[in-house]
């Protein structure tokens, strides 16, 4: 009985580090969703965080749960995975992302997660425990996510470009002060939509491989899904400011055009990933499209040495995360 109990509250304690992880996720994260329509002076901050967790929490209502599944049955081998596991890849997760977060440097939660899980499996059973398919995809879109963030940007500029080419640019920039309401609240769907499947996936597992779930489930318990979606909202809620002022001004300086195609090509790529149920990075995606949207002005509107800077978080995110994890996968087996 008090092997039992003992059980639960490690289980438990597991879902409230992967909480915490989401509620970051959504701290660290909200400069993606906000940065944009905040750096163009559409929303003051205050309006902007709170705009921004209401359309991550309505992702609920929008959304499979592609993702989740991916993270919770694709990612590891069955029968691989238990507490010590799961706790290592949430230490490495959350571990990256207090780094990334006091440098102000917009690295991807998403893929510290993936990278923690990959450490902590591997530190256990070696790289065979992985599931190379969701590895690979995951993977893959580290590049495809901010190249297709920065063509669907940077054509929606030209197009938009043309489209109001004899118009006054006064005229414009009022019609897409309103326009960017829409833009910023569907990235904000897509930010919710994905990222918080990410943490709903990485609980799914830990009760899959406890015993509180079933492998035959569909989908996990409807509290797992409420509880990621609020915690992201309420992590929106208070934002990053550090990341703000890097994705807002640092990489190019933004007008409520260039904001709203940056927005929207952003929200296609999260769409169109998370109808895939593949993992993306918000960072990735957002950044991809202001470099894009940027780029259609002219070259040197883009500040290269930032987002080269950028580029180098993201290339050590899952190798760094996957490392940490791997220290605390061996320092959870000697403790618990």
């Amino acid at each position: 009985m008090e092997t039992v109990q003992t059980a639960f509250w490690v289980v438990a304690l597991l879902v409230v580090l992967a909480l915490m992880f989401d509620f970051m996720n959504g701290f660290h994260d909200a400069a993606n969703s906000i940065a944009t329509v905040v750096s163009t002076g559409v929303l003051k901050p205050g309006q902007a965080v709170l705009f921004a967790a209401f359309f991550n929490f309505v992702a609920i209502f929008i959304f499979h749960l592609s993702v989740a599944a991916t993270v919770g049955k694709g990612i590891v081998q069955p029968g691989i995975v238990d507490t010590h596991v799961v706790f290592g890849a949430l230490l490495g997760a959350i571990t990256w992302n207090i780094i990334t977060w006091y440098y102000g440097i917009p690295s991807s939660s998403s893929h510290a997660l993936i990278g923690g899980i990959s450490g902590a499996v591997i530190a256990k059973a070696g790289t065979s425990a992985l599931v190379s398919a969701g590895i690979l995809k995951t993977v893959a879109f580290i590049f495809v996510s901010p190249l297709l963030g920065f063509t669907l940007g940077s054509l929606m500029m030209v197009a938009v470009a043309w489209i109001f080419r004899s118009f006054r640019p006064s005229r414009v920039d009022k019609w897409f002060r309103r326009l960017q309401l829409v833009s910023a609240g569907a990235y904000s769907l897509g930010h919710g939509g994905n990222d918080a499947q990410k943490t709903i996936g990485i609980i799914w597992m830990l009760l899959l491989a406890t015993g509180y779930a079933s492998a035959e489930d569909k989908s996990p318990p409807s509290w797992t899904i409420v509880s990621c979606y609020m915690a992201i909202g309420l992590g929106t809620m208070f934002g990053g400011w550090r990341i703000v002022k890097t994705m807002g001004q640092k990489i190019t300086k933004l007008k409520p055009v260039g904001g709203f195609c940056a927005e929207t090509g952003g929200a296609m790529t999260l769409f169109l990933a998370t109808g895939l149920g593949i993992p993306v990075s918000t960072t990735h995606t957002i950044t991809g499209a202001i470099v894009g949207v940027g780029s259609t002005q002219r070259a040197s509107a883009v500040r290269w040495g930032v987002a080269g800077g950028i580029v180098w978080a993201w290339i050590l995110t899952i190798p760094a995360s996957a490392f940490v994890a791997g220290v605390a996968y061996w320092i959870s087996l000697q403790i618990f």
